[in-house]
């Protein structure tokens, strides 16, 4: 039985854990902003490519290092990992302001980059704080430290402002700073009020704690993750510039919808464990996977004019044209009369394409003509302005979905790994981790081979069809497996 002292007890641990997580996440998308705000005050001269790698440098670090911490924290408990994580990443974040050239800059990165492997460390030390029946909520509470995100998009450009007041060169240099002092407070509250726990597999050798690494169902919950999790991460990058290329918002406006993607999808996270442990993680990765395949599906669809032929005005007689104005064509006293084209520059922005219809004329005063012969072409043009409100509610809302994923993959692990929590939960934060480093890159990519904004969602689009194909196919083949004479019965026709 679970008393209510040790509950007690785990939660102040949860609290601590999420907390630490929390400031962490802010750190981890800290270039975003910092990078952004220095190449744009032309602070350093860094090129496109260069300005894309220190962006993704610290989403890297803290992608592929996140399965050997996760080993650490097995082995040794969260609150000595922790710890040691919070002290040595605040080193490169004070070191950050002497930073003067791109190399030094993407190193320093790459190392407080590190804080990104909180998630695996915090994974494995809640999940062995709590008994089965609690630990989909306690999960799905620690996931919402997801929400630093939009701490560091909604703070991080107001307090760049204030510090460059007096010294805009060098004002910058205070926010890795007070970055820096913020991560000391949390590993020094760690040292003092956490306790450690280890989970049951500190006697096993590296090679026994990697042995679970040898399970596909490993690499299909990594899957889910770099769906709902490694996208996640990537389009809290992504949608600033696609707000602002694609509707022209300023970059307040382009931060403040970037942040309402980002923040309820990191709160929701608690919902989600909630759900997973009430409903079952795999119901709610349907619900979650079904849900990102239609909001992918209707996000794919661009900002766009297309011009088409349409329905012309042709001669009915033989004979000479007599008089040509803007709405007739005369041909022989016959008058054919043509559709101008409206003025559609002030049309407000509609949730529905718009089609319009007009003809130009194409023939000559005195021109002769033959029946049948075409005066004016017509022209078709059908515009889809892609509303912007409605674009930023179904962003939030496949956000909020993918947070609601995030919980439910997370779920899956201590059910099927209850004591090798902390490196599958590596490795599947490893390859989610991984998904917000390629993400901007596939995205950019994308971009420039289509010229659409929205070849991203398309891509998104595939990937979430491909892990529920895969997840329906593995839970169809397990039935079969477990209950062939039920599936027999099923699939057979019934006889007469």
């Amino acid at each position: 039985m679970f008393y209510m002292s040790n509950l007690s007890e785990s939660h102040k641990i949860l609290f601590l854990n999420t907390l630490a997580f929390t400031i962490c996440f802010a750190c981890w998308t800290l270039n975003g902003v910092l990078v952004t705000y220095l190449v744009d005050k032309g602070i350093f001269n860094w090129t496109v490519v260069e300005t894309g790698w220190l962006l993704g440098m610290p989403i890297l670090s803290g992608a592929i290092f996140r399965l050997p911490v996760g080993i650490l924290t097995d082995k040794y408990g969260g609150k000595v990992v922790f710890s040691v994580l919070l002290l040595l990443c605040s080193i490169p974040l004070f070191l950050l302001p002497f930073a003067n050239s791109f190399w030094s800059f993407a190193v320093l990165s790459f190392l407080f980059g590190l804080v990104g492997t909180s998630f695996a460390v915090g994974i494995g030390y809640t999940s062995v704080w709590y008994p089965k029946n609690w630990q989909g909520r306690a999960l799905g509470i620690f996931g919402m430290g997801n929400a630093g995100a939009a701490i560091t998009t909604f703070i991080a450009p107001t307090l760049l402002n204030n510090f460059s007041k007096k010294d805009p060169i060098n004002g910058w240099k205070m926010l890795p700073v007070m970055y820096a002092v913020t991560l000391l407070i949390i590993g020094l509250l760690f040292i003092v009020f956490a306790k450690n726990k280890t989970n049951q597999t500190t006697s096993k050798t590296i090679k026994e704690l990697l042995s679970p690494l040898k399970n596909v169902r490993v690499w299909r919950f990594g899957a889910y993750y770099f769906l709902v999790f490694g996208f996640f991460v990537a389009y809290s990058q992504w949608l600033l510039p696609n707000f602002m290329n694609v509707y022209h918002t300023s970059l307040v406006m382009g931060g403040m919808f970037a942040t309402m993607f980002s923040l309820p999808s990191g709160v929701i996270r608690a919902f989600g464990g909630y759900l997973s442990d009430k409903y079952g993680a795999r119901k709610v990765m349907y619900w979650v996977l079904g849900s990102s395949i239609i909001i992918s599906f209707l996000l794919m669809f661009p900002k766009m004019e297309i011009f088409t032929a349409g329905p012309g005005v042709m001669a009915t007689n033989n004979g000479v044209v007599t008089k040509i104005a803007e709405d007739v064509v005369i041909v022989n006293g016959k008058v054919h009369y043509i559709n101008k084209k409206e003025n559609s520059e002030n049309h407000a922005e509609t949730i529905f394409p718009v089609k319009t219809s007009w003809q130009e004329i194409i023939v000559k005063q005195n021109q002769e003509v033959k029946k049948k012969e075409l005066l004016a072409q017509g022209v078709t043009q059908i515009k889809f302005s892609a509303n912007l409100w409605v674009y930023v509610v179904l962003v939030i809302v496949i956000g909020i979905s993918w947070g609601i994923g995030k919980a439910a993959v997370y779920k899956h692990i201590p059910e099927y790994f209850p004591n090798e929590v902390g490196v599958v939960g590596g490795m599947v934060g490893l390859i989610g981790g991984l998904g917000g480093f390629a993400g901007p890159i596939i995205f950019g990519y994308l971009l420039n081979y289509t010229g659409l904004w929205t070849s991203s969602w398309i891509f998104i689009f595939i990937v979430s069809v491909l892990c529920l194909l895969w997840m329906h196919r593995t839970i169809i083949n397990a039935t079969r497996s477990k209950l062939p004479n039920f599936t027999r019965d099923i699939e057979n026709k019934p006889s007469n």
